[in-house]
């Protein structure tokens, strides 16, 4: 019983850090609609590339296309890459340039050997835009009309080099309710955001591809996205290289400037979730299986815990204290997200559920990671079996 008091004890101790750290967290995690465009840009404005890299976004790139030519900032210009699609993208890009000179559609080469495909495509982006500054965002998302101009604001008034916008992720099925808001709550809860704003180590650094603005110049310097060429997570490692090459970097809230629903079934949710797990963990088994672990003992093990030492163990009423105050900090967080994020309620109360997802997921990943059919993503497998040369297995499109 002493050894399970002090295990409790520590727990507690460790969560009550880790709920200071996401309350610091929820105040550095700015707004960007709370930022507006500084007189000098006013008087002049920039011209500003929105670069969308899109590969079978049919359902996605008109409402993404239209939501952006929408926007009040008054000089930029829009280019639309066709990763080598095999649906009608491009031709719905064309229809939309026909009737806006904003609006530019370039053919994407080939993935070249050595390149991963967002990765390749963002490059080709970058050397046909001609703005001082260089938006890259995804074609499922949806901006408002100051999406741009809170941006840029954000990134001048807070005299920084590159910024990472994270959405509001609109999320409708069970399957998206269960996974897509663990982001948000893991980064909040376990990363120190006064570190990334303080310190130039590029440990300190994370991002989303859905929204990455960049000074032009600041993109050249750190050698673009060829310098992350072979990364599945090209988002975090290129911010990574803003902040190694001595530039500022910082990530805000965008839930009131654009949304995303990145997933839309189950099927999608595993994909995508399988691919983003493996590449966090540099594919090392042994480092994901140990936190999937950690996060089984501190995320669920709890609210098993309760009513088995109450009704079947008759625990000591201080252990019992202790596990009830773990799942209070636990809750309190999510509660605490739902509302800034504007997630369901309900979701709370079904916290445990959305664990066993996760570690479900954990562990498909790590199958899928180690197995000869690759990770999955876009249509494309890669063999992520070598993390130092991962590989095009399949290119399901051709």
């Amino acid at each position: 019983m002493e050894i399970l008091l002090l295990y409790q004890y520590c727990i507690v101790s460790v969560m009550v850090i880790l709920l200071g750290n996401f309350l610091i967290n929820n105040h550095l995690f700015k707004d960007t609609s709370r930022f507006t465009l500084p007189t000098y840009i006013k008087k002049k404005p920039p011209l500003v590339s929105i670069l969308i890299p899109a590969r079978n976004e049919e359902r996605n790139i008109r409402r993404c296309l239209r939501s952006l030519a929408r926007q009040d900032y008054p000089n930029f210009e829009i280019i639309v890459l066709d990763d080598n699609s095999s649906d009608n993208t491009g031709s719905i890009v064309s229809e939309i340039s026909a009737k806006d000179p904003r609006i530019r559609l370039i053919k994407g080469e080939v993935l070249e050997s050595g390149w991963l495909g967002k990765s390749f495509a963002c490059h080709q982006l970058s050397k046909a835009a001609n703005g001082d500054y260089l938006l890259f965002t995804d074609a499922d998302t949806l901006h408002f009309k100051n999406s741009l101009s809170s941006a840029l604001s954000s990134l001048l008034i807070n005299k920084l080099d590159a910024i990472s916008v994270f959405a509001r992720q609109i999320t409708v099925t069970l399957h998206e309710r269960m996974m897509v808001p663990f982001a948000n709550y893991f980064l909040l809860t376990f990363f120190p955001l006064i570190l990334v704003a303080k310190t130039k180590n590029p440990l300190f650094c994370t991002a989303i591809g859905q929204f990455m603005l960049f000074k032009r110049s600041v993109y050249k310097k750190i050698g673009g996205h060829e310098s992350v060429k072979k990364e599945i997570l090209e988002d975090i490692h290129i911010s990574k290289q803003v902040k190694k090459h001595g530039y500022k970097f910082m990530i805000f809230d965008g839930k009131n400037n654009f949304y995303c629903r990145m997933y839309k079934n189950l099927k999608e949710v595993i994909n995508g979730y399988s691919k983003v797990l493996a590449a966090v963990f540099d594919y090392n088994i042994f480092i994901q299986s140990l936190t999937t672990i950690l996060v089984f003992l501190v995320y669920l093990v709890p609210f098993i815990a309760l009513p088995a030492g109450i009704f079947l163990f008759h625990l000591p009423q201080m252990i019992i204290n202790l596990i009830i105050l773990h799942i209070i900090i636990i809750t309190a967080i999510k509660i605490i997200q739902t509302i800034r994020f504007k997630n369901r309620f309900i979701d709370v109360l079904l916290f445990p559920v959305s664990v066993i997802y996760l570690l479900c997921i954990s562990i498909i990943s790590i199958i899928q990671s180690k197995s000869t059919t690759g990770v999955y993503w876009k249509g494309r497998s890669y063999d992520v079996r070598d993390e130092k040369e991962l590989k095009l297995l399949k290119d399901g499109l051709k």
